[in-house]
């Protein structure tokens, strides 16, 4: 009996243990960043495994000057570092459209662009998801034909 009851201790503690290193299989929030000039992006992300994930990114901006949205797309590879701390890469890409106004001259374009990503995130007890990141952009058109970084601090819901 005792020897069930240590052994029945240690499969609890390596469950809970491995438990702390998975993702979440949702999380949702917002990109905090300069997105190109777009600011905040709406951010999702979806457990595709247990440590892949795909994210996807919404940002968009009306001002007076232009109108633009953009969609981005990465495959992420999660790993642990320690405790509730994970560092992730990730590649993809996405699509933009740009509308000009006024002092633009009307010009509208759709862009594609190229998108890596590293970063480091932290999940706490509670559902919340905090995560800095660097993403560097390669766009192919006229207004995002250059290479960009982008970096981001994100607060994300996780269910």
């Amino acid at each position: 009996m005792k020897k069930f009851f240590l052994l029945s201790i240690t499969v609890l503690g390596f469950t809970f243990a491995s438990n702390a290193q998975e993702i979440a299989d949702n999380a949702i929030g917002l990109r905090l960043g300069d997105s190109d000039g777009l600011g905040a992006e709406v951010s999702y992300q979806r457990a595709l495994g247990d440590n892949n994930r795909l994210e996807v990114d919404l940002g968009w901006r009306n001002s007076n000057n232009y109108d633009a949205v953009k969609l981005t797309g990465l495959y992420q590879w999660v790993f642990h570092l320690d405790g509730d701390f994970n560092w992730y890469v990730g590649a993809g890409g996405g699509l933009a459209s740009f509308s000009g106004k006024k002092l633009l001259d009307n010009q509208n374009e759709t862009a594609f662009f190229a998108a890596g990503d590293i970063g480091i995130e932290y999940s706490f007890d509670i559902p919340l998801l905090l995560s800095l990141d660097f993403r560097p952009e390669l766009g192919f058109g006229d207004f995002t034909d250059d290479l960009d970084f982008d970096i981001a601090f994100s607060i994300r819901y996780q269910f």
